[in-house]
């Protein structure tokens, strides 16, 4: 005769918990954060000349496991007469200069006129990165209207590229902050 039992009532809560862990925690691989600087839409702000090839941009640790950026955002108010075209680049950063741009296709947008929160979607352009960025826009036409990008005080700086170089506004950083997603 067979005997057939049932386990207790603990050994069932402990393989439902441990397969809830396996769910989860393959799950957790897709788990998406923000890197760069806080979001915000105050009354502090610096303007940058729109010249095209200058940049405007700022350091953003990515960690040590690659990412994949997923969106751009920023607050700016454009009072220009017309929308700004920008471009947008993600350079490796070693705190001196910018090495390898790291975005293989264009990724072009524009700053309507006013007040606004631009996001940029990068999911579709597949920049892979990992550890110090550089995330800036680049002008792509001159305009000799104004721009008001909202900073915040003490937050890493902002880098500036003008007349080929680059410059570091140490203080005031740009709101600049990225959307990512770890990969395996």
């Amino acid at each position: 005769m067979i005997k057939i039992s049932t386990p207790p009532a603990k050994s069932i809560m402990l393989i439902a918990a441990l397969t809830l862990f396996a769910l989860f925690t393959a799950h957790g691989q897709d788990k998406t954060k923000v890197i760069g600087n806080k979001p915000r839409s105050g009354s502090a702000n610096s303007s940058f000349s729109i010249v095209k090839g200058n940049q405007v941009g700022v350091k953003m640790n990515a960690g040590h496991k690659p990412v994949q950026l997923l969106k751009l955002n920023f607050d700016v108010e454009n009072l220009s007469k017309d929308s700004l075209k920008f471009k947008i680049n993600v350079y490796e950063f070693n705190y001196v200069a910018p090495g390898e741009d790291l975005v293989k296709q264009d990724v072009i947008d524009y700053i309507p006129q006013g007040k606004h929160r631009v996001s940029v979607n990068l999911e579709p352009y597949h920049i892979v990165a990992h550890g110090n960025l550089l995330v800036a826009i680049e002008w792509l036409k001159n305009d000799g209207g104004n721009n008001r990008f909202a900073i915040g005080l003490f937050n890493g700086g902002t880098y500036n590229y003008e007349d080929g170089k680059w410059k570091k506004t140490p203080v005031a950083g740009v709101d600049f902050n990225v959307l990512v997603k770890k990969l395996k």
